[in-house]
């Protein structure tokens, strides 16, 4: 009988195999459907036995290193394990994991796993309001947190087990997390994996002022992320560096399953400010061989002598909004290699790219990677094979790296999957080779740096101040970060438009959103409407897109 590790690895290779032939892959992948699956013991820990190859290298900003075996990543995570159920840790325990890129936030994922405990994903940019609503809506019995943000919960009610890294803080309550090490390791798991068991719940943001509940299983991401890995081009003995904030969906895609599925180093740089010259002395120095990055950072990068960078990496990939074509363009005068787009969701692995070895069309994301069926719905009909429409997968070959739904949201879930597609709500076209060009977001959802920017969220804070009647947030365009939040603000009575309300409002969107959240900028006026009272936001974006005299710039209140 074939064991679910062995499955695995034949539809691994079969990929690997085929990395640059598209059309063979296409044709022959089938994605593994175990019943049971483990990724971090039916994989991780049987590619990690006695393999000295280093699985996580982090360089940080003061020179100090971390080198840890894909052995050694095995031992600590089973001792975490240990330790953690020690701790009352069972399956299906909710656990917050709030770290940065350290080590242990890869021993604490792969800890959890082996417990069967579900990880919520959280960046520390996070603040108190957040949590709190992470913790309740989560059901969180459990969180790791680094010291620092201790402080945090102290105003996040709950009888949750708190755990920190990096020392005890000065609160009460809190248990030290290096204590795990002195655990055993000699874990063995309380009962079998099944596929479908829950594994990460991403709160991710939406169009309402409640953020959305992902939830991936054992298998969505674990095997999913076989089609990230094939996307970014990833083989046995690579060394990745993807540069990318722990807490959200792409750091699990690039910095956890798709290199360590492919048996590849994790790479990480930590630094509080962006060096692109640092940054390229430390590829050359740890030989990054693959390399992701949002746009953000590729804009960035341009702006330094690509040069410097002694030796290129075979591949290269963003991801998160197209990229303009003179920035690929520079990198391939520089480097030798094309940066290739790939588009995925933090509900799916990646969907759309241009794999390795194809032909790139400027302005495309590519194809559907291997084991996906991307249609494109009619705007008017709903029905596929429009040459314009809404991106949507074909649910009668469900693929593996598709979520699960939408946790505790039935009709949501009902609606995302309705009439045997799943709806990404973002538009797209196809042109006569199949390949696939983004157009825009169907909601109002936008990106700002490589962050996901909810309006509604944002206009829900501004009407927390007593000067805001009613507020209205959109994109503004910005060289280095794609898009910032912009507010329009129509002010309550007995507040006047000026440089002083202004700083006043920047200062309580500073005090109340998370740093990347904040609004950046800020016009006073009424609001466009429909007849029936809706903010007619598509004026705004021409109007912001325009540009303004009468706009105020938080950076001017500094």
């Amino acid at each position: 009988m074939t064991t679910a590790t062995e499955l695995f690895r034949q539809a691994r290779d079969f990929l690997l195999e085929h990395r640059e032939d598209y059309d063979t892959a296409c044709a022959g992948f089938r994605w593994p459907r175990p019943d049971r699956f483990n990724w971090a013991l039916d994989w991780f820990d049987v590619i990690a036995e006695g393999n000295d190859r280093t699985a996580l290298h982090i360089v940080e900003e003061d020179g100090t290193e971390t080198r840890l075996s894909f052995a050694e990543m095995s031992e600590r995570s089973a001792r975490v394990a240990t330790w953690l159920r020690e701790r009352g840790v069972a399956a299906e325990d909710r656990i917050l994991v709030m770290l940065g890129n350290q080590a242990e936030l890869w021993e604490t994922a792969l800890a959890a796993m082996k417990l069967r405990a579900v990880v919520i994903p959280a960046t520390p940019l996070l603040g108190p309001a957040d949590l709190r609503d992470r913790v309740e809506r989560g059901r969180v019995r459990h969180v790791i947190v680094r010291t620092q943000d201790a402080a945090k919960f102290a105003e996040v009610p709950g009888s949750y087990t708190r755990i920190a890294v990096g020392g005890l803080p000065g609160e009460d309550g809190w248990q030290r997390y290096e204590d795990a090490y002195d655990a055993s390791a000699a874990f063995v798991p309380d009962g079998p994996t099944l596929a479908d068991d829950p594994l990460m719940l991403y709160f991710t943001s939406g169009t309402t002022a409640r953020p959305k509940l992902v939830e991936h299983t054992h298998v969505s991401y674990p095997i999913g992320h076989l089609a990230t890995m094939y996307w970014i081009g990833l083989t046995p003995g690579d060394v990745h560096l993807n540069i990318s904030s722990p807490g959200w969906a792409k750091h699990a895609w690039s910095n956890l399953f798709a290199p360590w599925n492919a048996e590849a180093t994790v790479f990480i740089h930590n630094y509080t400010r962006f060096d692109a010259s640092r940054l390229m002395a430390e590829m050359d120095r740890a030989g990054v061989t693959t390399f992701c990055a949002p746009p953000t950072v590729w804009r960035m990068l341009i702006q330094a002598d690509l040069t410097q960078l002694r030796t290129k990496p075979r591949e290269a990939v963003a991801a998160g909004e197209p990229l303009n074509p003179e920035v690929i363009e520079q990198v391939r005068r520089a480097w030798g290699v094309t940066i290739r787009d790939g588009f995925g969701q933090t509900e799916t692995a990646v969907q759309i790219s241009n794999s390795p070895g194809q032909r790139l069309k400027t302005g495309s994301m590519g194809r559907p990677s291997p084991g996906y069926r991307v249609e494109l719905l009619d705007p008017v009909t709903g029905a596929p094979g429009a040459r314009e429409g809404e991106i949507a997968l074909d649910l009668s070959v469900r693929p593996v790296g598709l979520m699960a739904g939408y946790h505790g949201d039935a009709d949501r879930t009902a609606e995302a999957m309705a009439g045997g597609y799943y709806r990404t709500g973002d538009i797209g076209s196809r042109d006569e080779d199949g390949y696939i060009t983004y157009i825009g977001r169907a909601d109002d959802v936008f990106k700002a740096s490589d962050y996901k920017i909810s309006p509604f969220e944002l206009e829900s804070a501004l009407l927390e101040h007593e000067a805001v009647a009613e507020a209205a947030v959109v994109p503004a365009p910005d060289e280095l970060r794609l898009a910032v939040p912009k507010a329009y603000i129509v002010l309550a009575e007995g507040w006047e438009p000026g440089p002083d309300t202004a700083k006043v409002l920047f200062e309580h969107s500073r005090r109340v959103l998370a740093p990347y959240k904040r609004v950046r900028r800020l016009e006073f006026g009424d609001l466009p409407k429909t007849v029936s009272g809706k903010i007619r936001r598509i004026e705004l974006r021409q109007a912001t897109a325009a540009g303004s005299d009468h706009e105020y710039r938080e950076e001017d209140f500094r």
